[in-house]
Formats: C-alpha cells, sequence, structure tokens
C-alpha cells in the first residue's frame, strides 16, 4: 500500500467515522421525536427549516436543499405535512411556475413543542458519542463548529 493508498483508506475511515456518528444521532432523535411528537427527523428538519425562514417559508427546491432529499421525495414529505395541517403550499406573486411553502400555526406549535426534546435528546446523544474513543473527535469538532 503506498502513500496514496493509505491517504484514500484515512479518508474513507473518517467518513465510516462520520457516518457512524450521525447514524447513531439520527436514531436517537428518531425515537424520542417519534414518542413525543409523532414526528421523524426529517419531518422536524422541515419544520425547522420553514421557521427560521422571513415570512416562514420557502421555495420547494430550498426544502430540497436543506432537507437532503430529491425533488420527489420532498413533494411526497411536504403532501404528507399539509395532509397534517402542519405546512401549507401557496403560489409564488413573481412567478407562476414557483411554489412556496409555509408552516401554519400549527406547524408551528408542534415545533416549539418538539424542539426540547430534539435539543435534550441531541445533547444526550453527542454526550454518548463523546465517550466513544473513535467518535470523540468529531464531536469536538462539531462543537469548535458552534463558535465559528
Amino acid at each position: 500500500m503506498g502513500i496514496k493508498d493509505d491517504a484514500v483508506e484515512v479518508r474513507a475511515q473518517g467518513w465510516r467515522t462520520l457516518a457512524a456518528l450521525h447514524g447513531s444521532i439520527e436514531g436517537e432523535l428518531e425515537k424520542a421525536l417519534q414518542a413525543s411528537s409523532d414526528l421523524s427527523v426529517v419531518e422536524y428538519t422541515v419544520l425547522d427549516a420553514l421557521s427560521r425562514q422571513d415570512g416562514w417559508h420557502m421555495r420547494m427546491q430550498q426544502l430540497a436543499r436543506a432537507t437532503a432529499l430529491s425533488s420527489s421525495a420532498t413533494t411526497r414529505l411536504v403532501n404528507r405535512l399539509e395532509d397534517r395541517g402542519l405546512l401549507t403550499r401557496i403560489l409564488c406573486a413573481d412567478d407562476r411556475r414557483g411554489i412556496y411553502t409555509e408552516l401554519t400555526n400549527s406547524g408551528q406549535e408542534l415545533l416549539e413543542s418538539a424542539k426540547p426534546v430534539h435539543d435534550e435528546t441531541l445533547a444526550s446523544a453527542l454526550e454518548a458519542a463523546a465517550s466513544v474513543p473513535e467518535l470523540e473527535p468529531l464531536v469536538r469538532a462539531l462543537g469548535a463548529l458552534q463558535r465559528v
């Protein structure tokens, strides 16, 4: 194995470690959010992303990027959340092809009740991950990112 191969393996190992941390945290969040609010992690992410927008709306393409989903998966997700009365879609006044997604009052209320569970679960999952030697450097790096 040459130096170039070693570098590839180091990056691959880093990616596997990051994926392990992500999977662990996402699994804990999924259980906690389902139990407390009947929300999946990606549904929570949509509500959270919409709540951070000026006027609480986003174009569907922006929402797809924020959730790392395909356009079709985002449409299905928005349909489910709209059926639950948590968000609504409105046509863009400037571009009739554009569709905005906006949080409803019910969506905002559900997000506000789910946020403490999300935040506490995230903190707990990160604390647990920090005790695993392979994951601790990544957890430390996440903490450093918050200060930037």
